[in-house]
């Protein structure tokens, strides 16, 4: 687990997280594609968050079970915050140091368009799988 502090791109909003799991995972689900023109390369960061610039911090309810939360002022890409467990999920950029990174999983693999892939091994879930696993949060 890596402790680190971070930013969006004007400073408004200030983060630190104190248990980045190094391990990224990334999801290809319309959704993220659309938010961010890409899929979604995540960092768990559990609960143990403090983010300081909350009045530029606007949220997004993107599910039943989870948020987005991103800068009101520059529009950075923050995290990703699950309703029930209060965990975030941040984007691996704003953590550029993480040692030993690597590719875990791969959630909706089922949805990843054809004009990209990744050679990393990593498990998959596809979006029946996802959705079975959250329909008791909906």
């Amino acid at each position: 687990m890596h402790y680190s502090e971070t930013s969006c791109l004007c400073g408004s909003v200030k983060i630190t997280a104190e248990n980045i799991n190094p391990n990224f995972t990334v999801c290809h689900c319309q959704s993220y594609r659309t938010w961010g023109g890409a899929p979604f390369f995540s960092v768990k960061c559990g609960n143990q968050v403090k983010i300081e610039g909350e009045n530029k911090l606007k949220m997004y309810k993107s599910s039943s079970w989870a948020s987005r939360g991103f800068c009101s002022e520059c529009g950075t890409h923050l995290f990703y915050k699950f309703k029930e467990t209060g965990e975030y999920n941040m984007p691996a950029g704003l953590f550029p140091n993480l040692e030993g990174s690597k590719m875990d999983m791969q959630y909706f693999s089922d949805m990843r368009p054809s004009y990209y892939c990744f050679t990393n091994e990593a498990k998959e879930m596809i979006t029946e799988e996802i959705m079975a696993y959250f329909a008791d949060d909906a």
